[in-house]
């Protein structure tokens, strides 16, 4: 005993110097937000020289970053009226980063962890936790012979699944690089915005299946000695094109053999964004006829988002021409302006024009960011299976 506590002292008294002073003073102070979506933050940290505020605000009103004033020994910023939506944010204690001390309003995106916060109003109502019937999440390990090993995915099904014998359609719903099958959920909030859409009577019950789009580990949190193991590295994972394999000849039987649902191209819908819309493009030019309900998000013609990855634009066409023959009955493309992908979309539209695939475009004020997929969810889930 007295050993483990010498240990515990020793550990403690190394891990002290890894923290700045200013952070070990910090007290947490909620932000408020005020009648008019305007939102004080305040953090007490009286050692600091310098706090800075990082967040997702709408790039037409900030930049990511805002300088917080000191007043005695709380530092302060305010912002907005913000749009209605939940923001994330996190604190720049003389260049630490750290999010608000004490609180438990968090998310996770991959490595990245951040505060939330919710600004009320009409999308902050499809996003945050209501009073109406949950359907479940549930974490699911199924075999994956095409990647080798089990792999692990978030299955949503809708209220009233487990009661009823109804079969369902279905959304594979895929996140971005860097992230997991959790952060659909944790970050994404996809599980509160079915619930509410379905309450509203605005999209269809329907089951939707989170995978992990990384072939190079097997579920969240991202094992590292498992990807050294398998040495790729996320960009690797992405030209491999293995997930996209595994999506069809793994995860889509999978669900159709241990779930109700209606096993037909008509019920069949997928999205995702950023690495998720370049998966998506993936397996659908390669199985035209497979899905018929198709959405991009944050995501152009990969050449221009990565010129090292090999793009041949006459296979592109053909797949394109075989899509077009199968005829989707949403293809939906969405991109933020300030999105750093933007042009690459716009070169993704040129092609898809000069090919004569039919496509609805969305066009927003945002960044590369949840703020967009969060609100492209809320709008590609209505259009599906109607």
């Amino acid at each position: 005993m007295l050993t483990e506590r010498f240990v515990l002292l020793l550990l403690l008294i190394f891990a002290l110097p890894m923290w700045s002073k200013a952070q070990m003073r910090s007290v947490n102070l909620p932000p408020e937000v005020q009648a008019d979506n305007s939102v004080i933050f305040r953090i007490k940290a009286p050692d600091a020289k310098q706090v800075i505020l990082l967040g997702t605000w709408p790039p037409s009103m900030y930049n990511f970053t805002i300088p917080m004033v000191k007043k005695d020994s709380i530092w302060e910023a305010k912002t907005g009226p913000l749009p209605s939506a939940m923001y994330e944010y996190r604190y720049l204690i003389d260049g630490i980063s750290t999010t608000e001390p004490g609180s438990s309003l968090v998310t996770r995106d991959g490595v990245n962890v951040e505060n939330r916060l919710m600004v009320p109003g009409p999308l902050a109502d499809l996003i945050d936790a209501k009073d109406v019937p949950h359907g479940q999440v549930t974490a699911v390990w199924y075999p994956s012979p095409t990647i080798g090993g089990n792999r692990r995915m978030m299955v949503y099904t809708p209220p009233g699944y487990e009661k009823s014998k109804q079969k369902y359609p279905v959304m594979y719903l895929l996140h971005g690089a860097g992230g997991d099958e959790d952060v659909w959920v944790n970050r994404g909030r996809a599980n509160y915005i079915m619930d509410n859409l379905i309450a509203l009577g605005k999209a269809t019950p329907m089951i939707v299946v989170i995978t992990n789009g990384n072939p190079n580990t097997p579920a969240e949190p991202l094992d590292r000695s498992y990807v050294s193991k398998t040495n790729e590295n996320i960009m690797g994972g992405m030209s491999s094109q293995k997930f996209e394999e595994s999506l069809v000849k793994d995860v889509v039987p999978y669900i159709e053999g241990n779930y109700r649902v209606i096993a037909d191209p008509d019920h069949r819908a997928i999205t995702g964004f950023s690495m998720g819309g370049f998966q998506t493009q993936n397996i659908t030019n390669n199985n035209p006829a497979m899905f018929k309900y198709i959405g991009v998000m944050s995501m152009g013609l990969f050449s221009s988002a990565a010129p090292n990855m090999k793009y041949d634009k006459d296979a592109n066409v053909k797949q394109l021409q075989a899509l077009k023959t199968a005829n989707p009955k949403v293809y939906w493309i969405a991109i933020g302006k300030a999105d750093f992908l933007y042009q690459s979309v716009v070169k993704l539209k040129a092609l898809y024009d000069e090919a004569g695939l039919k496509y609805t475009y969305q066009e927003t004020d945002h960044h590369h960011e949840w703020n967009a997929w969060r609100l492209y969810l809320t709008e590609f889930a209505p259009m599906c299976f109607k």
